[in-house]
């Protein structure tokens, strides 16, 4: 009877073999793995943790702290500087701007006084229609101081001469002469400044209006919201008076 012929082991027979008995090459290859496992390992902590200072002694590292307070007190002093002088140089500008602003308005003002500059502005416009009778100079001299003191800040008579403080008034055939120009009736002053306080200037008592009347004229005052002053004075550089030296 032939014998019955002998089955191969299974792979799982060969596995508990290699378990219990491992080969040479089956130990090398378990070893490397092990290493290569454990490096691996390393390398992941090694990556995870900052160790720059983990040598360093107790001393050292109060030192290091030291030195980074140092550090971060210098930036905060040097910041503090730097936004001291950016305060400085904004004030500075302000008060620059300031100076300007203030110097341009004077200017402008005395422009303005000066006769230098055209105006707008409410007012009123004075109309005199003289008679047969000439306008008396006088009278037209009296008529722009009390203007004047009612605080007219610009005048002008017959769109053509602004009156400034050196205006000359003059008596000329067939009308008057005013800065050397030639004037003639009707004579029309366009006043600037508080429409009601000039119109009072001229109305009251004894005042101008009633003075052109009594020479036989005719004075109409009316009361604007606003007019336009376009003619200016020719400034003329003084022969004898200079500034006074500062003190």
């Amino acid at each position: 009877m032939p014998e019955p012929e002998e089955q191969p082991p299974s792979g799982r027979s060969r596995l508990r073999t290699a378990m219990r008995r491992p080969s040479r090459g089956q130990a090398i290859v378990a070893v490397l793995l092990m290493v290569v496992g454990f490096a691996s390992i390393t390398q992941v902590r090694s990556n995870q943790v900052d160790n720059t200072y983990a040598g360093y002694r107790e001393q050292d590292l109060i030192d290091v702290l030291s030195g980074l307070a140092g550090t971060t007190q210098r930036a905060q002093t040097e910041i503090a500087r730097l936004e001291s002088t950016r305060r400085n140089l904004q004030s500075r500008t302000e008060a620059r701007q300031a100076a300007v602003a203030q110097a341009q308005e004077r200017a402008d003002t005395l422009a303005i006084l000066a006769g230098l500059v055209p105006v707008t502005g409410p007012g009123i416009r004075v109309t005199i229609t003289p008679s047969s009778k000439p306008v008396d100079i006088d009278t037209m001299l009296d008529t722009v101081q009390e203007l004047r003191a009612a605080f007219a800040e610009a005048i002008e008579i017959n769109d053509k001469v602004r009156v400034v403080a050196q205006t000359a008034f003059e008596d000329a055939p067939g009308g008057m002469l005013v800065d050397g120009t030639l004037l003639q009736p009707p004579f029309v002053l366009d006043v600037i400044g508080d429409p009601h306080t000039l119109a009072g200037a001229m109305s009251f008592r004894n005042g101008p209006t009633q003075s052109f009347e009594d020479d036989g004229a005719t004075v109409n005052v009316d009361e604007l919201s606003s007019l336009d002053i376009t003619s200016v004075h020719a400034p003329q550089r003084p022969r004898y008076a200079q500034p006074a030296p500062a003190q």
